[in-house]
């Protein structure tokens, strides 16, 4: 890829900060980007996955995260094992999967063949489940667990409920789930079933009871909550030690000299959050996408935020580094890059995609314990409604040459690995470097997958798209897919940034990359209140009252000694389901019962 010089990039982003849109009115609030995302966080034999909107099967990416419109497959003596946040999804030998809806409400999963098993620690009020299979959906309706297979032909669908409760829907019905039965489905335009006890377990579901006590006994579990994924990683792999100034912290064991946050590993362009980090090591996921990382007495230990229910994922928690103060790319002597380095637990995150004002609130607070909505605010109403940068210059690590981590802008965009690549920066070349909320630079399509993907031997049979879904609810429009080829990305006439609607940005992209356009304020807000007039007009202070989020607490959680253990799952009586007529929206399935 050709280079740009120097100058033209310290022009470029001298523009981007001096040009920034007016904010526009808020009803866009709603185009935050969700709270969570799904992470492949275990592979037993070949699991593959594809990227939204691509053709092509590549090797499981342990630690990328994953989101509406990317589909999963364990291939033959596999197994594969997904979080979202709290929610385990376990996935025997040949089963596929894909996110039809992954958001802050409602998880919607096609099963096109195979067998998972769901265990929903959380379900709180208002949040949906669903999964749907070629003949039927089912939609959980309470914590527990879960197991559902779906026929490879598409003939029948069975459901193990385990503990909690569901109701299928499917040819025109619904049916009543409970706990301690396992229910069998066949047909398409009519469905017949059957109903008995719950069998015992078998392998599958031993092994997914082993992955669930593992959990369960995590002691990270007491300074991380169970939303956060990847707190139970952190038991092999570090020490927790307390700390007078940050509290208890975590430090990684066996890490090389010299190590540094966000270095092992590779960075993927993600809708509609952009520029996400992906790291290598097994327990990469947690430290990386949730609270601050600190340097005390020569080493680094992750400071996570407070323990509270559903903290907000966040692509990467770092800055990027302008250089000299207005360059879209670092400059060091000859060589012209991209540079970044982690937040402190005293910074603020300014994310690099749309947000609210009172999502920029929700994913500081609850990602640091050092910093409260006071001082968010007064970030957010600098750097976001006045556009004011200097205040970042306050960042913990801003000038510190050992936390810089610098590569070439080909590493960076190309998805390509980036501890080889890195390129050591003195304290001098650091001193006139202003930081930056993201790297404004185009995906290409090598963006979105690692350079050193493999292509996957391992795929189904017939792409998921292709086979016969019921589905309850609307799944989501799948993210689209922009690349330095597509006209919607490059376009001046479009008013689309990375996948989020900026209405009334007329502002043609440069670079391929369309500035950042915040919310102005709201009347509503679907994350809680905000005190925001929808039509300030620029320079006005945002004043954002948060509710703070509960405290996660494990009896808000499903956790529990293992199921196989307990000998009376196999006692329990078969109870036939309840069908009724189903109408749109299908009523609730206690109204017009009738017994087959």
């Amino acid at each position: 890829m050709k280079r740009t010089p120097v100058l033209a990039l310290m022009v470029f982003l001298a523009a981007l900060f001096t040009a920034l849109p007016r904010p526009v009115a808020a009803q866009d609030v709603d185009q935050d980007p969700p709270g969570r995302v799904a992470r492949l966080n275990y592979v037993q034999g070949s699991v593959s996955y594809q990227v939204s909107g691509d053709q092509n099967w590549v090797d499981a990416d342990v630690n990328r995260p994953l989101t509406t419109g990317d589909n999963l497959w364990a291939d033959q003596d596999s197994r594969g094992e997904v979080h979202i946040g709290s929610t385990a999804i376990r996935m025997d030998s040949m089963t596929g999967i894909s996110f039809l809806t992954l958001d802050d409400r409602t998880v919607q999963l096609q099963l096109a063949q195979g067998t998972i098993e769901i265990h929903v620690r959380r379900l709180a009020p208002g949040e949906a489940f669903e999964i749907d299979t070629p003949n039927l959906s089912f939609t959980l309706t309470r914590s527990g667990e879960y197991r559902v297979q779906a026929d490879p032909n598409g003939d029948f669908t069975q459901i193990v409920v385990r503990e909690g409760e569901g109701q299928v829907t499917g040819a025109g019905d619904s049916w009543d789930l409970g706990p301690g039965q396992a229910y069998e489905f066949r047909g398409a335009d009519q469905l017949s079933y059957n109903a008995d006890a719950a069998p015992g377990f078998d392998d599958f579901e031993d092994w997914c009871q082993s992955r669930d006590a593992r959990e369960n006994s995590s002691a990270s579990a007491r300074y991380v909550s169970r939303d956060v994924d990847g707190y139970y990683d952190l038991d092999d792999y570090g020490d927790w030690q307390a700390d007078a100034d940050y509290g208890e912290i975590w430090v990684p064991r066996g890490v090389a000299a010299g190590w540094v946050p966000y270095q092992l590993g590779h960075w993927v362009y993600i809708a509609p959050w952009g520029w996400t980090w992906v790291d290598n090591e097994p327990w990469g996921f947690a430290p990386f996408h949730y609270g601050r990382w600190v340097s005390v007495n020569g080493y680094w230990g992750w400071v996570p935020g407070p323990v509270v229910v559903r903290p907000i994922y966040a692509p990467a928690m770092v800055a990027f580094v302008g250089g000299g103060g207005f360059g879209v790319s670092v400059g060091f002597g000859s060589f012209a890059g991209v540079a970044w380095f982690p937040l402190g637990p005293r910074d603020v995150y300014v994310p690099g995609f749309h947000a609210s004002p009172h999502y920029f609130q929700t994913i500081n607070v609850t990602n640091t314990r050092l910093v409260n909505a006071t001082q968010v605010t007064s970030v957010y109403n600098t750097v976001i409604v006045n556009h004011n940068a200097a205040i970042v210059n306050n960042y913990t690590y801003a000038r510190n040459a050992a936390a810089v981590t610098a590569v070439s802008r080909d590493t960076f965009v190309n998805a390509r690995p980036v501890a080889a690549a890195a390129v050591r920066v003195t304290p001098q070349q650091i001193q006139n470097v202003r930081p930056i909320d993201t790297a404004p630079i185009a995906p290409t399509r090598t963006s979105y997958v690692a350079a050193n993907a493999k292509v996957a031997t391992a795929r189904p049979s017939v792409p998921f798209a292709q086979r016969p879904i019921v589905a309850r609810l609307n799944p989501a429009a799948s993210r689209p897919v922009y690349t330095n080829d597509s006209r919607e990305f490059n376009s001046p006439e479009s008013a689309t940034r990375t996948g989020s609607q900026t209405q009334g940005n007329t502002q043609p992209s440069r670079d391929g990359f369309r500035p950042f356009t915040p919310s102005s304020g709201a009347n509503s807000n679907n994350r809680g209140n905000t005190n925001v007039n929808a039509s300030q007009p620029n320079n006005q202070q945002s004043n954002v009252r948060l509710t703070p989020p509960p405290k996660a607490r494990d009896e808000m959680y499903d956790v529990h000694p293992p199921l196989n253990q307990n000998q009376n799952q196999n006692e329990r009586q078969a109870q036939p389901p309840k069908q009724e007529e189903r109408h749109s929206p299908p009523p609730k399935a206690e109204n017009n019962k009738k017994d087959k």
